[in-house]
């Protein structure tokens, strides 16, 4: 029964002109209100199959979850709004596409933006019992260490993996997989056309460095990276050459030998263990036989290693940075 309407049995009977002209006016509303299907119906009522009230249309939504070839479909219900992330660079993201009020706990390891929720979760070793008590309706990570996965689907926790991406293009879906996941469709979009403008427009900025080599120094015990794992993407747009690629190995990261890396002499030296290590260009120059290496007076760079090991937006700075880098290596050798 409509609300605010009144029944013809609580208007007091009355013969004269004025009780039917009151009748009349109740009656109209009423008369309106069945003709819409009951007063208020278009506003109250639901029909069957319609989203609930508040309820976002977009959801739910079906969301590939883990590499792009192999992974498998999860399903989000509804609009997360209590999210767990045990990976700095999911961290980053979810922050970069504007889901960061919907995050109530972030691992151990993420440490940016500034104010991200950090706790003692961890992404390599997950508690399934820590993370549950956050009440998440949504959590991602990196792996499925520790049976993550299947522990939380049976507290009916859908989990998203955004494992490292192999290639930039990777990294741009995972970001707008992100975005479909937590309801930041068009902000992901957004970031990603950004993030894509910013790369091409460094790329074309910096001079031609086909035929020159590096080492970039994962750390001082001389773990490297070669030209098939992301950070070799990021120096592969400018056609620089891992002296890795060489070394006959089949780890993509593998450790080096100080007298390999002399006798390779590559054209520059990344130093991704400043923050961690302490290394220095200094101490780097002050290595057994390294003072014969030609980088060792101007090309050892200290490049941040949170940056160039995490497959997030942030990338764009680590190609800017090797753009500068070589525009002022064309600058020292033809000035």
């Amino acid at each position: 029964m409509p609300p605010s309407i009144n029944s013809p049995s609580t208007t007091p009977p009355s013969n004269s002109a004025r009780g039917r002209l009151s009748r009349l006016t109740l009656a109209l509303p009423l008369f309106v209100c069945l003709l819409i299907a009951g007063c208020g119906g278009a506003d109250t009522a639901e029909d069957e199959g319609s989203p609930a009230a508040g309820a976002d249309p977009a959801f739910p939504v079906s969301v590939l979850s883990g590499p792009l070839e192999g992974g498998e479909e999860i399903t989000v219900d509804a609009k997360p709004t209590s999210i767990v992330s045990l990976s700095p660079t999911a961290t980053e993201m979810l922050w970069a596409i504007g889901a960061d009020e919907q995050v109530v706990a972030v691992d151990d390891q993420s440490d940016y933006p500034d104010g991200v929720p950090t706790t003692e979760l961890s992404g390599f070793e997950p508690n399934l019992e820590a993370i549950l008590g956050y009440e998440p309706d949504l959590v991602v990570a990196s792996g499925d260490s520790g049976d993550l996965v299947s522990g939380l689907e049976a507290a009916e926790v859908p989990t998203l993996l955004l494992p490292a991406a192999a290639d930039l293009d990777e990294m741009y879906s995972q970001m707008e997989r992100l975005g479909a996941a937590t309801g930041n469709v068009a902000d992901a979009t957004t970031v990603v056309a950004e993030v894509r403008t910013g790369i091409e427009q460094a790329v074309s900025d910096a001079p031609d460095a086909k035929g020159l080599t590096y080492f970039h120094e994962l750390g001082p015990d001389l773990y490297t990276a070669t030209g098939n794992t992301f950070i070799g993407e990021v120096y592969g747009l400018f056609d620089l050459t891992s002296i890795a690629d060489a070394a006959g190995v089949k780890d993509e990261y593998p450790q080096l030998s100080s007298e390999y890396v002399v006798s390779a002499d590559p054209d520059f030296v990344f130093l991704a263990d400043n923050e961690c290590c302490e290394v220095t260009p200094e101490q780097v120059s002050d290595r057994p036989g390294w003072e014969r290496m030609a980088a060792i007076d101007d090309e050892v760079h200290i490049v941040n290693e949170d940056i160039t090991s995490r497959w997030g937006p942030r990338v764009v700075d680590f190609v800017q940075a090797v753009s500068q880098i070589l525009a002022e290596h064309e600058s020292q050798t033809t000035g």
